[in-house]
């Protein structure tokens, strides 16, 4: 889940690494701070280190985002596990798999990493979270601020989000449950920002040059049939597309479709494939994502999302197929 937020580009760099921090003005309004934060994720130049907690989970990955010219360049290492490498460029990701040896490309990606933040729709967060100031902190050793967002309904979580005071670059996002518990978060433990060695953007595995490349069949902006009657408050739907997806025997690939909503920080994905013998309905959760799984006619549905689980159980009951005429 590390690609899982949208974000938009509006400026190009230009200066000194610090050109996207928030001005004297924009800092006594939390809407712009957020809008700051995002832009700095998209416009500077970093590499850093990173821990994602999840309840008793713990990974960590290396990130290096250049902004060059207008075109956003990004490494994403995961450091613990399967060794795996993404690299982005504008929209286009490429996965490198190495026991494999093989480079799976997907095109007209949404690119969703940490430290960016908001998605498509951000520009209604006041009106379903209060934000306000927090206290001021130290992350990764950098003076941050923090902006805490109180959710409005029981529709989504909290979030405590602390942003560097020079750059304005996010270095730590707190998940929170209703007793203001944290649940899930994601910080920086090492970071630079600016003068980023461009070679760090390169692969890093030997002979990568070499590999098979597999471009994944997508179909984007498609219109599937199944809708969601009881959409909960504050979220809205941001994408739509079609995977075909090897599985089964004899490697055959079966459609995967993929729906995404979001209130423009929290989101969850329905996920509707062909239902197969041998799966059994049910839910689980671990930290802030819910997930729950069953049989909808002939469908097998999966809703994934780090929102709370009465969302996830509204989504499941009012999903619906309507033909499309």
């Amino acid at each position: 889940m590390l690609y899982k937020k949208i974000y938009l580009g509006m400026l190009l760099l230009a200066g000194s690494a610090f050109a996207f921090a928030a001005g004297s003005g924009e800092k006594n309004d939390p809407q712009k701070v957020l809008k700051s934060i995002q832009l700095a994720a998209q416009k500077l130049s970093y590499s850093g280190t990173f821990v994602y907690q999840q309840a008793n989970q713990i990974r960590t990955s290396r990130i290096t985002h250049v902004n060059d010219g207008g075109n956003e360049i990004e490494k994403l290492e995961i450091l613990d596990g399967k060794p795996r490498e993404y690299i982005r460029r504008n929209d286009e990701v490429s996965c490198y798999l190495p026991e494999q040896k093989l480079v799976q490309v997907e095109k007209d990606v949404n690119p969703e990493s940490f430290p960016a933040l908001l998605t498509q729709n951000a520009q209604a967060l006041s009106e379903i979270y209060h934000i306000r100031k927090g206290e001021s902190a130290r992350v990764a050793g950098l003076d941050c601020q923090t902006y805490l967002l109180d959710p409005k309904d029981g529709f989504r979580y909290g979030y405590k989000l602390c942003a560097d005071k020079n750059s304005n670059l996010l270095l730590r996002a707190q998940t929170v449950n209703t007793r203001n518990e944290v649940i899930e978060q994601i910080a920086f433990t090492q970071l630079q920002v600016g003068d980023i060695d461009r070679s760090k953007l390169k692969p890093g595995f030997s002979g990568a040059a070499n590999w098979r490349i597999e471009n994944l069949t997508v179909q984007s902006n498609i219109s599937s049939g199944w809708i969601v009657k009881q959409l909960p408050a504050g979220y809205k739907k941001t994408k739509e597309i079609k995977r075909l997806i090897a599985g089964g025997t004899g490697g055959k690939t079966h459609p995967v479709i993929q729906m995404t909503f979001s209130d423009g920080l929290g989101a969850f994905s329905v996920f509707v494939e062909p239902d197969s013998e041998g799966r059994t309905e049910g839910s689980i959760q671990q930290g802030a994502m819910n997930i729950t799984a069953r049989r909808v006619g002939d469908a097998w549905i999966t809703v994934v999302g780090e929102v709370p689980a009465s969302v996830v159980r509204q989504v499941v009951s009012s999903l619906e197929f309507r033909p499309v005429k």
